[in-house]
């Protein structure tokens, strides 16, 4: 039985008949922005309801818990700020969480603080329409309900709208086909199995490495080799755990204003200042730390200078190929269409390793590709693989997706979907002229969509919504919006910021390129984390200048 993947949001429902019920806010999400979210709207005292398709709290670390499926931030920065007394009581395993634990620790924080009473689960919006003549956003499910609030805050998350493989022939093949955004919850048995996986990026990555001793035949559908830092995770007693709780106000503060959201930020020595000897010393150093530091904690020049992302390049594949016995597989398993940190870079533990198994076929699809499912299998060029599962590990429309299936319409019936389908905009990733009141959490030219630990971003960015909020009740205001002038100024600084890196040179989703029409611009703000909340904090310090308060 294959496992269908809903790429239009339930479809599209023309309104519900139910006279809709009145809410202060309406959220969309249940995950670590939702929960957050939900907490704050109602420590106001807002009568506020979270809606989630899912059946339980977790959002991400709901939907995705196939095999491997692990959180690469580190767990002590990967958590929420806002309660002494939950941050002195959970206690971390990992220095890198699985997906059980993760999902785990947002059901102790839903219990916690009540917040299930406030969500309905199993819920798709399936519209959300602006209300001009009462200031209010209407917004319809796929059950049938109808809410009305004057705040929409959307946290869907950027990584939330699974994209399915575009391959024909689904409905004839015999074995199983699932996505790894849609992984069953009693599990999927693969043991003794023909397995295939399309697909190469963080996901698979982590699917591969785990599932490569279990499986009877593995066939790993390779379009992109990547560029993976080797994981160093451990697990923590309590004498680790109580160290780590005495940095937490420290922590609480410096995660703020480093380039990335984590505890750690860039070297100070400038790369070329440095002799060869002392570069590989430091690469090395990084390196060892086992972290995404290697990426976004090491030589800031790594995103803007050539000559230096080349040789960081050429020490990562080194690394990569000391890892494999085949020369021949080892070449196909080395990036050399672009240059390392322009694309995202996974964690790995023994991914590079699996290839080295005699279960184990990479098959490079770059210039032959799959044409098609058979009732067998696969079929690459004029030879079919034989398969007993295929795991599609085929991405998300990231950014933009989850609320682009929404059917999102704003002032004067101005549709988001077509807005962003011509060109994605926003202000601070944060709201979009022409759709009042809608807010929308890692939406896209924001850290949070890619350059950050999310749990950081994420939780500043829900502070802000909040006091956006707070501000307008407070001083009697029914709706706020950019103007269009204010954010065109954030769309010009945003790429002039993006155009001033090397990220433009990469196809990956980062630009949208794996979304055929998308239009293409760097979907994550990269000017650093620090630097954003700068820009936010000025906007609410100015009363929001540039924006139309009414």
């Amino acid at each position: 039985m294959n496992d269908p993947i809903d790429t239009n949001n339930a479809g599209n429902r023309a309104g519900s008949t139910a006279s809709p019920i009145d809410y202060d806010a309406i959220i969309v999400g249940a995950g670590i922005a939702g929960l957050y979210q939900l907490y704050r709207l109602r420590e106001m005292g807002l009568k506020v309801r979270a809606l989630d398709a899912g059946s339980a709290v977790g959002g991400t670390w709901y939907w995705n818990r196939y095999p491997g499926a692990r959180v690469d931030s580190q767990s002590y920065i990967y958590q929420y700020w806002f309660s002494d007394e939950l941050l002195e009581e959970w206690d971390w395993n990992e220095r890198f969480p699985a997906q059980p634990e993760t999902e785990r620790y947002l059901n102790h924080v839903a219990d916690k603080f009540d917040l299930r009473k406030d969500i309905q689960f199993n819920t798709t919006v399936t519209s959300a329409h602006w209300d001009a003549a009462h200031s209010r956003w209407i917004i319809d499910t796929d059950r049938g309900d109808s809410f009305a609030a004057p705040y929409f805050v959307s946290c869907a998350g950027m990584l939330s709208a699974p994209v399915a493989a575009p391959f024909p022939g689904r409905e004839t093949f015999k074995g199983k086909i699932v996505h790894t955004a849609r992984w069953p919850r009693d599990g999927v048995d693969l043991h003794g199995k023909r397995v295939g996986v399309i697909g190469t990026g963080a996901t698979g990555i982590q699917v591969i490495q785990t599932i490569a001793a279990q499986v009877g035949e593995l066939k790993v559908f390779q379009r992109t080799p990547q560029y993976a830092v080797a994981m160093r995770n451990e697990t923590y007693d309590d004498d680790a755990r109580k160290a780590w709780r005495a940095q937490y106000p420290a922590l609480r503060e410096s995660v703020h204003h480093t380039f990335a959201g984590f505890d750690y930020d860039f070297e100070t020595d400038k790369f070329l200042d440095l002799s060869p000897a002392e570069r590989k010393a430091t690469l090395e150093r990084i390196w060892a730390d086992g972290s995404l530091s290697f990426w976004v904690g090491g030589f800031a020049e790594l995103f803007a200078d050539e000559t230096v992302n080349a040789e960081i390049s050429e020490f990562v594949r080194a690394k990569i190929r000391a890892r494999i016995k085949d020369p021949v597989v080892a070449e196909k398993l080395v990036p050399k269409s672009f240059g390392f940190g322009t694309a995202r870079v996974p964690l790995e533990t023994g991914y590079y390793d699996v290839y080295n198994r005699d279960n184990v076929e990479l098959v490079d699809v770059s210039e032959i590709p799959i044409e098609g499912f058979t009732e067998n299998g696969l079929l690459v060029g004029d030879r079919e693989y034989p398969l007993d599962v295929v795991i599609l590990a085929t991405g998300f429309d990231a950014g933009t997706g989850a609320l682009s299936r929404m059917d999102v319409h704003g002032r004067d019936g101005r549709s988001l979907t077509e807005l962003w389908r011509k060109d994605i905009r926003s202000t601070l990733g944060l709201q979009v002229h022409g759709f009042p009141n809608l807010f929308t959490v890692a939406g896209p030219l924001a850290p949070s969509t890619a350059f950050c630990n999310m749990a950081t971003c994420l939780q500043q960015q829900v502070d802000w919504v909040t006091d956006c909020i707070t501000y307008l009740r407070e001083q009697g205001f029914k709706t706020i919006e950019p103007s269009a002038e204010k954010e065109a100024w954030w769309v010009q600084h945003h790429d002039d910021t993006a155009n001033a890196t090397l990220m433009m040179t990469t196809n990956s989703w980062y630009t949208g390129a794996n979304i055929e029409g998308k239009p293409r611009r760097l979907l994550s703000y990269i000017g650093g984390v620090g630097n954003y909340r700068k820009y936010c904090d000025e906007a609410q310090a100015s009363h929001y200048e540039g924006y139309a308060v009414t």
